[in-house]
């Protein structure tokens, strides 16, 4: 017994040394969509400032598809170590555990919450061949041509943002799916989808040259960088209420010591003037927040977004 014991705090003692010594070599942080997503900007803006400030370099994952399920399993199953870390989206946190029967992870058991890093802005856009200049003419239409429009989804906060709208304007359009924002952003700008919710920056570009229309924005207030936008409440649908977010999250049962300099690097990171200016750019609201709140955070969003599917009729597959 004393052999045993004592070979147990020797190694919860070398664990904490391993810890308050944190990090000893790159880190991989995973993104659950393509290279261009808003998602992946966010992180590349992020990972040089707190690379350095760790001592360690950050090493960008990208692991695409299901929603974010993939990366999502990835993470889960991975050491609790701190050097395998996902920057998350309400679509594998939110939404994964409600799309599907069997999800491959539980959102919350599974996962250590570090920091909530911010919040997204989507915009509903449209192919300039489409009669519509505004989200109501554009449902009107829809209501009188069913299944005629096709509509791109890039991630699960176009498939359940469109589904919402969709419900609550009484209309029904063709759902085109694709992995992730940037192959839905070229079929719509050639016109082979004619609608799409989309993170602005990846869209930015093609708003201001004009290729693509926006109707509307899923934001309570304007946005400066589309004032002349309408926010989906402003353009009739007032009970309209989503949030995309993103955060950063690890393994289960990390070390406290590990999830607070990590809390405490990205943090800084986030408040750097430098570092918002390039958020804004992009439509990305910078949060910064304790892992304790986050964790709430995850919790809550988790049953906002079940209750918001279900509503709009999506089934688990």
């Amino acid at each position: 017994m004393f052999r045993a014991c004592l070979t147990g705090f020797v190694a919860t003692a070398a664990f904490s040394v391993s810890a308050q010594q944190y990090p000893t070599k790159s880190i991989r942080l995973v993104v659950p969509f393509a290279a261009g997503s808003t998602t992946d900007i966010v992180a590349r803006i992020l990972a040089p400032g707190a690379a350095q400030a760790l001592g360690q370099q950050i090493i960008i994952d990208n692991r695409a598809g299901g929603d974010g399920a993939i990366a999502g399993e990835l993470v889960a199953k991975a050491p609790g170590d701190g050097y395998t870390l996902i920057m998350s989206t309400n679509s594998p946190h939110s939404a994964v555990p409600h799309l599907r029967k069997k999800p491959p992870y539980d959102a919350v058991r599974d996962f250590t919450p570090i920091t909530l890093v911010g919040r997204y802005t989507f915009v509903l856009a449209a192919h300039p061949s489409v009669p519509a200049k505004t989200m109501g003419q554009l449902f009107d239409l829809a209501r009188k041509q069913p299944d005629k429009l096709a509509y791109a989804s890039g991630n699960t906060s176009s498939i359940v943002i469109t589904a919402m709208l969709n419900s609550m304007a009484g209309t029904k359009m063709l759902h085109v799916p694709y992995k992730s924002e940037p192959p839905a952003v070229v079929d719509l700008i050639s016109g082979q989808v004619q609608v799409m919710v989309s993170s602005y920056s990846t869209i930015a570009g093609h708003l201001k040259g004009g290729r693509l229309r926006a109707l509307a924005t899923a934001l309570p207030n304007r946005s400066p960088l589309l004032p002349d936008v309408p926010t989906v409440a402003e353009a009739g649908m007032p009970k309209f209420s989503i949030i995309p977010w993103a955060g950063l999250l690890g393994p289960a049962n990390m070390p406290r010591p590990v999830v607070e300099r990590l809390n405490r690097e990205f943090n800084a990171q986030i408040k750097r003037p430098e570092v918002r200016s390039q958020f804004e750019q992009n439509a990305f609201a910078g949060e910064g927040t304790t892992p304790e709140f986050f964790g709430d955070w995850v919790r809550t969003q988790l049953d906002v977004w079940g209750k918001i599917m279900r509503e709009a009729g999506i089934q688990p597959e």
